[in-house]
């Protein structure tokens, strides 16, 4: 029988790695930034680090698997996606505690999804699929969302900024309402109904399954919320600038 490399301890690495791109955010690129906007600028950047690269490396991991389905084991790739993702969140989630520790819905959030990288990855070693699918699908649109957020954070200092946070807005809130909103519930459903067959009670206990789908549900409900909240202000930006051109 062929016996297995013991795989190299990339958690830490990958932690390091989103902590030092950090700390340069901090202390270098965003040095001149007000004491406000600095954290949740540094935030980003680490964001940005995590979510395309998170995207290309859980998609080239789910197409190397063979026969992938909802309780496959995870592969070697997989778990080093899922490896790369819970340092992100660890990293962003001592952010929340230093910078910001009264967002209580922001660390529970990071909490509740390191709840379901961790089980899936060092507890049952089961369901990675699923999990990576809902992971491209939360962070295809992280390259716009962070630049969408920093550009929102200088609209009012800078000209370009403004601009930016313009263009980008009405196609980030359309992309986002549709992946949130329509394709991710779409595919828990799937997820529930192939778990609640009982075809993965063998690999994935049941306590296990229904965490993650109350995990999942619960982080879509916010999403759709939250950009509910922005459609409804643009939409107010809009009339108000309407309103105003009549006048």
């Amino acid at each position: 029988m062929e016996t297995q490399a013991c795989p190299l301890p990339l958690l830490p690495l990958f932690f390091s790695m989103f902590l030092t791109i950090y700390l340069v955010a901090y202390f270098i690129v965003f040095r001149y930034w007000s004491p406000k906007n600095r954290p949740e600028a540094s935030s980003c950047l680490i964001s940005l680090a995590h979510g395309t690269p998170a995207v290309l490396l859980a998609t080239y991991s789910i197409l190397a698997d063979s026969n992938p389905d909802f309780a496959s084991p995870n592969t070697e790739h997989q778990n080093l996606v899922l490896d790369y993702s819970i340092a992100y969140f660890l990293m962003d989630l001592l952010h929340f505690i230093v910078f910001n520790p009264s967002d209580v819905l922001f660390i529970a959030h990071h909490l509740a999804t390191l709840f379901v990288f961790v089980t899936c990855r060092y507890l049952v070693s089961h369901g990675a699929y699923a999990i990576l699918v809902l992971l491209i699908l939360a962070e295809v649109t992280s390259a716009c969302q962070n630049t969408w957020t920093l550009a929102n954070a200088r609209k009012n200092d800078v000209v370009f900024a403004a601009k930016l946070y313009g263009l980008l807005s009405a196609p980030f809130y359309t992309v986002y309402s549709i992946v949130r909103g329509l394709v991710g519930p779409y595919f828990v459903y799937k997820m529930f109904t192939f778990y609640a067959s009982g075809a993965a009670k063998s690999v994935i206990p049941k306590w296990v399954w229904v965490s993650w789908i109350a995990v999942i549900l619960t982080a879509i409900s916010v999403s759709i919320l939250w950009v509910s909240n922005l459609w409804a202000e643009f939409y107010r930006e809009r009339t108000g600038k309407l309103d105003k051109k009549i006048r």
